[in-house]
């Protein structure tokens, strides 16, 4: 790839990268920017790469039996059910171009895309933290039902946005003396954003992820004294953040919402036609519904709420050929992501991208992930990190172009 180009790729994935914290309406600047960038890719002759092509096959039977559930809607609107699909297809699209740009040069290119990242979140988090209390005009824009939101439409999207970047800052936070007073406080800020999003889904995603960025780092990258240091940054950390949640929690608005958010039991989980109540409900008519519902259609029925459930939702709004190959899709990505981690070259990038990976693998469960697109972004890092690394016994051959 030419210098020139290359460098114009990299500004235009930056800006790409950036926007997707922007998202106000779907489509939103994100899929407009993509096509910019696939321009730019295009005239840069960035190569594709033969062991990311399983990830672009995955589009065509995705493809075919989404578009013949889109011909089953029958309640909601035909052209929002084509739309929806349109922008899933598109995501998955997007997963296979940061594959490939990823697996060009991933050292120079991860950094552009973590570097964008980070930017966005720190001005989502900034502006979620403000809003929240109360100290930015124009706050409630920034606010749904009291809760932070940012420039993304739900705040159940908007707290797991920034888990990512958090968990990039916390492995340089064990491993970075130079900038470590920073990266502490920009985690910091990250974590505070995400815990005035009230969203129980997020808080438990950025615990288990820092969790698994600790436990990966202590027993696969660090030597002894690094494991001394990093078990008391830990608890340093861990002082740190609860001094910083007291303090949170001694505004008496912010107590009665935390303790409402955090009780186990809402009514919209319990009963026949609570969240899991109806899940069941959703798989039986899966099952006996082959071609799918239609994007949406399952809110028209007997149960006037989406079931909040990936797994299920996949094969309503796209049939059991589109299920299928969404199942692949999510098997696939934790195999390579498991097995790159033997690779000590991309171990250091690849532990945060998993550590953010799994609990959102297990978080599609109670929650709509297929049209996250920082989701598909994770997705398409991992096969890119990964792309030079042995699966299934077999080296796949990275440096072999597509022509």
């Amino acid at each position: 790839m030419p210098a020139l180009g290359s460098k114009a790729l990299g500004t235009c994935v930056w800006i790409w990268i950036f926007s997707g914290g922007l998202i106000f309406f779907e489509p939103s600047l994100y899929e407009f920017l993509f096509m910019a960038v696939l321009c730019v890719a295009a005239m840069a002759r960035m190569p594709l790469f033969v062991s990311t092509t399983p990830l672009f096959f995955l589009l065509f039977p995705f493809s075919v039996s989404a578009l013949i559930a889109g011909l089953q809607v029958r309640y909601g609107s035909p052209l929002g059910g084509f739309v929806y699909i349109a922008v899933t297809i598109y995501l998955l699209l997007t997963a296979f171009f940061v594959a490939n740009f990823i697996a060009g040069e991933p050292e120079r290119h991860i950094k552009i895309i973590r570097r964008a990242y980070l930017w966005i979140a720190m001005v989502s988090a900034t502006i979620g933290v403000l809003a929240y209390l109360g100290l930015l005009p124009s706050a409630d824009l920034f606010l749904l039902h009291g809760r932070a939101r940012a420039m993304f439409k739900d705040p159940n999207v908007y707290g797991p946005f920034l888990v990512l970047p958090a968990m990039f800052l916390l492995r340089d936070l064990f491993f970075e003396q130079r900038s470590r007073l920073l990266n502490g406080a920009l985690l910091l800020m990250l974590t505070v954003g995400v815990f005035v999003s009230f969203s129980r889904a997020a808080w438990g995603h950025l615990a288990v992820s820092g969790l698994l960025v600790f436990a990966m780092c202590f027993w696969l990258e660090a030597k002894a004294a690094f494991k001394v240091r990093m078990l008391v940054l830990a608890l340093v950390g861990t002082l740190v953040l609860a001094i910083t949640f007291v303090g949170l929690l001694s505004i008496p608005e912010v107590a009665s919402l935390f303790e409402q958010r955090a009780s186990m039991s809402q009514s919209y989980d319990t009963g026949s036609t609570g969240r899991f109540g109806r899940q069941g409900y959703a798989f039986d008519l899966a099952l006996t519904h082959p071609w799918g519902l239609g994007p949406g259609e399952f809110r028209h029925l007997r149960i006037q709420e989406d079931p909040h459930n990936t797994y299920v939702n996949v094969l309503h709004a796209y049939g059991w050929g589109g299920g299928f190959c969404y199942y692949l899709l999510v098997f696939f990505t934790l195999w390579r992501g498991i097995v790159g981690m033997k690779n000590p070259a991309i171990r250091g990038a690849l532990i945060p991208v998993m550590a953010v990976y799994v609990p959102l693998v297990i978080q599609a469960g109670i929650i709509d992930t297929d049209h996250w697109r920082h989701y598909f972004l994770v997705v398409g890092l991992i096969w890119g990190l990964t792309a030079n690394t042995a699966i299934f016994g077999l080296r796949l051959p990275v440096r072999r172009r597509l022509r």
